[in-house]
């Protein structure tokens, strides 16, 4: 659906994007992960034809960007920086405006499209309020929505959840997943962790312009070959274990074993008493912050309830 090959973008002697090769795949729920300002806005826009690149190629759905945008954007729907909107329009009104200026609206369908973006993203019951007077959560929606009204091929979103409380950044991800699974593929730009990690299938971390990850999600938390023991007989487990263990802390074993069962059992038979054993898997955290030179404060911790 998206690929590119050697995508570079240079203001004066400032490289936003440097030498990138985007692989997003059909199907995808494709997660576009990095701190703020290390080039994925940039990207996102070059993609869209919003912006030029200095150099390297772009390929949306089989075709040439931005030589091609006539073709493709009618199957793109699309949220970057934020939602645009007129101010003095209700929502409503101006989702009818940007239907009608989009290639080949059937008029006589319009306001059941725009009824039906509007209820998908939870704006159903929206009254006829301006776009000025709406909360950034509204308006987040409401460009949702317009992303939405052509029901695309491909959704292409910078960070479409910035603004919404935690039942709302549920509400999107499961909308997300529900478009996903009928058949859109989705490419996410954002900076949390969280939202990336509960919502995609493949990853890419960009650090600095530079595609540093790219990988399905499922591979990049494969288990690590370490086992993590808790017990409360942790230095007799220890000493039990003989050099196998790596790290220990407090009650916490990690160690290195081929068998988390034959482990056990080893364990229990020496008189150790285990609270819980589990294979350690990497979090997406652990990949990013291993494979960026950013620091974790350059990321969003974790929302709580989401």
């Amino acid at each position: 659906m998206i690929r590119t090959s050697s995508l570079t973008k240079r203001y004066g002697r400032i490289t936003a994007v440097d030498d990138l090769d985007l692989d997003v795949r059909e199907g995808d729920v494709y997660g576009f992960l990095g701190a703020n300002g290390s080039g994925k806005t940039t990207t996102v826009r070059m993609l869209l034809g919003l912006v030029l690149a200095t150099s390297g190629s772009i390929e949306v759905m089989g075709r040439a960007m931005p030589s091609g945008a006539r073709q493709v954007l009618p199957e793109v729907g699309a949220l970057v920086e934020g939602p645009a909107a007129y101010a003095h329009l209700s929502g409503r009104a101006n989702l009818a405006l940007f239907d009608a200026m989009g290639q080949g609206a059937r008029r006589a369908t319009r306001a059941g499209r725009v009824d039906d973006a509007l209820a998908r993203v939870g704006l159903g019951g929206v009254d006829s309020r301006p776009v000025h007077a709406y909360s950034l959560g509204m308006r987040q929606r409401l460009g949702l929505a317009n992303a939405l009204l052509r029901r695309p091929r491909l959704l292409v979103l910078d960070e479409p959840t910035n603004g919404l409380d935690p039942q709302g950044i549920r509400e999107i991800r499961g909308l997300l997943l529900e478009l996903n699974a009928a058949g859109t593929t989705v490419f996410l730009s954002s900076h949390l962790l969280a939202e990336i990690e509960q919502m995609c299938t493949r990853v890419g971390v960009l650090d600095r312009g530079r595609l540093v990850v790219q990988e399905q999600l499922d591979v990049l938390q494969q288990p690590t070959g370490r086992v993590v023991v808790h017990t409360p007989d942790a230095d007799r487990a220890r000493a039990l274990l003989d050099g196998q263990v790596e790290h220990q802390e407090g009650e916490r074993l990690l160690v290195r074993v081929p068998d988390a069962a034959a482990l056990n059992a080893l364990l229990v038979g020496g008189g150790v008493r285990v609270a819980s054993l589990s294979a350690e898997r990497r979090t997406l955290e652990d990949v990013v912050l291993a494979a960026t030179s950013s620091g974790s404060d350059t990321f969003s911790a974790p929302a709580v309830g989401r």
